[in-house]
């Protein structure tokens, strides 16, 4: 089988490259040409455990493909997947500029029959226009070719997304007919046969099926950073909390972990579009705009609780922060709290010391020279008065306490991510302050 993915982003490169690993043919397509360019090279844009070596492999058994032509790369394709980027607009809604000129283009250069595949999270109605502006070009040159559309939309957490797409949870697929059907199963067969499940469905349901999936996510973050918020004003520990709770079999553990806010290239824009698709059709998502409304205080936790220790003092205090991108095991900056946290110090007149394991070079595109981009975690310590914990990498779980005191001009930590223990802290003279430990 041969497919096509438009699209080299996130979702586009790790599809068609877990695809091709598979044994399907596989031309990954994108209008940067510097960056097919790279690719052809072995030169991958995204940090991504294992997605390098499963590029470089593929690519050199002629199973992966790079263009920057789609009408070449969608030559004798049986499907082809729109990948591409669907930022939100200043009012929250999906900008689908990206997904209908991919559908356009499509419409201008196939010459067979083939399913075309929106893998975008977009909006409920998006492969109808889709399959408006592919049939306006194909009647403009009177070509006698059919199509079909399908949703397939992705859930794959950055890093762990080869494994969420080789081992996943579920595969939803929306279709309107059932040939159509027959051919993505094809497709998936090698996951079929390892008893993951294929949920077929309605075009629609599909479309919506990823964005309720990222509200119900968001909404427990934003539930257990508020009962943590109260368990700081109460003198609670939100550790034991979350044990209580999530030991219940309806409520579970997942997804039960306080922090600085969610971040990300999902989750901020998803709850957003879900919530502007509802209003324009005459309905009010009361709770995912609480569940927004949460979040955007809890981006300030860290930063108001720094600046209550230092009794809004900031002005040339250096912080020391250990983790810039939104997640570990990815360099994405996207919506990152600790993003957030430097741009608040910043602005307080504070020097922001910094290190992470992946994010640096992407920080550094959108931070510049305004901070100090440390060569290691240790010694974005040197002469801090603080360390704010931002993005819980395995390498910052079991620090050198005594050298970060050794370093440090003042002995304090806000541990944006609670990973470490309170009680051994203060017994080491540390001050310590995480989220609704009390």
């Amino acid at each position: 089988m041969k497919i096509a993915v438009i699209g080299t982003g996130y979702v586009g490169l790790v599809t068609g490259t877990c695809f091709a690993d598979s044994g399907v043919t596989v031309t990954c397509i994108d209008n940067d040409k510097e960056k097919i360019r790279q690719l052809k090279n072995g030169v991958i844009p995204i940090y991504e455990p294992g997605l390098e070596s499963m590029i470089k492999s593929n690519f050199g058994k002629k199973r992966l493909f790079f263009s920057s032509d789609i009408a070449e790369g969608i030559k004798d394709a049986e499907i082809v997947f729109i990948a591409v980027g669907t930022p939100s607009e200043s009012d929250g809604s999906a900008d689908l500029t990206n997904v209908l000129s991919a559908a356009r283009e499509i419409g201008r250069s196939m010459t067979d029959d083939i399913v075309i595949v929106i893998k975008s999270t977009v909006p409920v109605g998006t492969s109808k226009k889709a399959r408006k502006v592919i049939q306006e070009e194909l009647d403009r040159r009177k070509a006698d070719v059919s199509f079909d559309m399908a949703s397939n939309p992705e859930f794959l957490k950055e890093g762990a997304a080869i494994e969420d797409f080789q081992r996943p949870e579920r595969i939803v697929i929306g279709v309107d007919n059932e040939k159509t059907g027959k051919i993505m199963k094809k497709l998936y067969m090698t996951f079929v046969l390892n008893n993951h499940p294929i949920y077929f469905m309605d075009i629609a349901s599909a479309e919506i099926t990823k964005y309720a999936a990222n509200a119900m996510l968001a909404t427990r973050i934003s539930f257990i950073n508020e009962i943590a918020n109260l368990c700081d004003l109460l003198g609670a520990d939100i550790n034991n909390v979350r044990k209580g709770i999530g030991s219940d079999s309806r409520i579970g553990n997942k997804f039960l972990y306080p922090g600085p806010g969610y971040g990300g290239s999902c989750f901020p824009k998803d709850v957003k579009a879900i919530i502007k698709t509802a209003h324009e059709n005459g309905y009010e998502l009361n709770v995912i705009k609480a569940v927004e409304k949460a979040n955007e205080y809890q981006k300030n936790v860290i930063f108001n609780k720094i600046s209550a220790f230092f009794n809004n003092k900031l002005k040339d205090r250096v912080f020391g922060i250990w983790g810039l991108s939104f997640k570990p095991r990815t360099n994405d900056i996207r919506e990152s709290p600790s993003i957030y946290l430097i741009e608040k110090l910043l602005e307080n007149g504070a020097v922001v010391k910094a290190y992470d394991p992946a994010a640096m070079a992407e920080t550094k595109k959108r931070l510049g020279n305004r901070i100090i981009y440390a060569s290691d975690q240790y010694e974005a310590l040197r002469g801090a008065d603080a360390m704010a914990l931002m993005t819980e990498w395995s390498e910052f779980r079991l620090p050198n306490f005594n050298t970060i005191a050794n370093l440090m001009n003042a002995k304090v930590i806000f541990d944006g991510r609670n990973i470490y223990d309170p009680a051994e802290l203060k017994k080491r003279g540390f001050v310590y302050f995480g989220i609704g430990r009390g």
